[in-house]
C-alpha cells in the first residue's frame, strides 16, 4: 500500500516523540510522572502504530498500540 506524505509525517513524528521522551527522561529533563512525558509516548505511539498498520507492518504497530494502552492508563492516573 502506498503512503502519502501526511502519512509519513505522522510515522516520524511517532518515532521523534518516543525517543525524545525516553531521551529527556533519560537525561532527568522531565520525569516519568509528569503529563508531558506521558503524552510525548501517547502521542508517538499512536503516529508509529498508525503508519505501522498503513504499510502491513503489524509488529511494530501491536507493540505501540500496547504502549499507547500504558501511556493512556499513566495519563489517567496523574489526571485523577
Amino acid at each position: 500500500m502506498k503512503t502519502n506524505i501526511v502519512d509519513e509525517v505522522i510515522g516520524w513524528y511517532g518515532a521523534v516523540a518516543i525517543v525524545g521522551a525516553y531521551g529527556l527522561l533519560s537525561f532527568n529533563v522531565i520525569a516519568s510522572e509528569t503529563l508531558i512525558y506521558q503524552m510525548l509516548n501517547l502521542t508517538g505511539a499512536v503516529g508509529v502504530t498508525y503508519i505501522s498498520y498503513k504499510k502491513k507492518t503489524y509488529q511494530p504497530a501491536a507493540l505501540n498500540a500496547v504502549w499507547t494502552v500504558i501511556a493512556l492508563v499513566a495519563i489517567i492516573q496523574i489526571l485523577t
